[in-house]
């Protein structure tokens, strides 16, 4: 069980997560507090104006080191933003809402769309997805998996 602190669960720096509207039940995300946002991989994007509501369309590698396995993901486009990264770059991105589960939590997150192909982790969790339910120990990993079976 993961540990509590003013009410909030302790996680590691990288957790299990799943993103249930999207299709994908486990990704390892990366939690980052130095990232505001927090950002999927995503290519072949396609957003869909002839709708009031927009959507967009796009595949993702959710495994890492494994390019086999694709997932095909819609969402509504909440909006688009200017993110910059962590080497300065500015990029606009589509930003989708979903819903996130980690461990017995689950609530709704923005995410950022990128292309992470070549990151180690598809995912990102940043600080605004975090401060409302999450304290992070960085010496720790995989606080939230069902067998606890953290690493240090």
């Amino acid at each position: 069980m993961p540990v509590k602190k003013k009410n909030k669960t302790i996680l590691g720096w990288r957790e299990w997560v799943s993103l249930p509207e999207l299709g994908i039940d486990n990704i390892k995300a990366k939690i980052d507090t130095g990232a505001r946002t927090s950002a999927l991989h995503a290519f072949d994007v396609k957003v869909d104006n002839s709708e009031p509501i927009h959507k967009v369309k796009f595949k993702m590698h959710p495994l890492q080191d494994n390019n086999d396995y694709v997932v095909e993901c819609q969402a509504n486009v909440l909006d688009e933003r200017d993110v910059t990264d962590s080497g300065g770059h500015k990029e606009r991105r589509i930003v989708i809402e979903t819903i996130i589960e980690i461990g017995k939590h689950r609530y709704p997150i923005e995410m950022t769309l990128t292309d992470r192909d070549t990151m180690k982790f598809r995912m990102l969790l940043g600080r605004t997805a975090l401060k409302p339910h999450y304290i992070v120990d960085p010496g720790k990993s995989y606080l939230t998996r069902p067998d606890n079976d953290a690493k240090e």
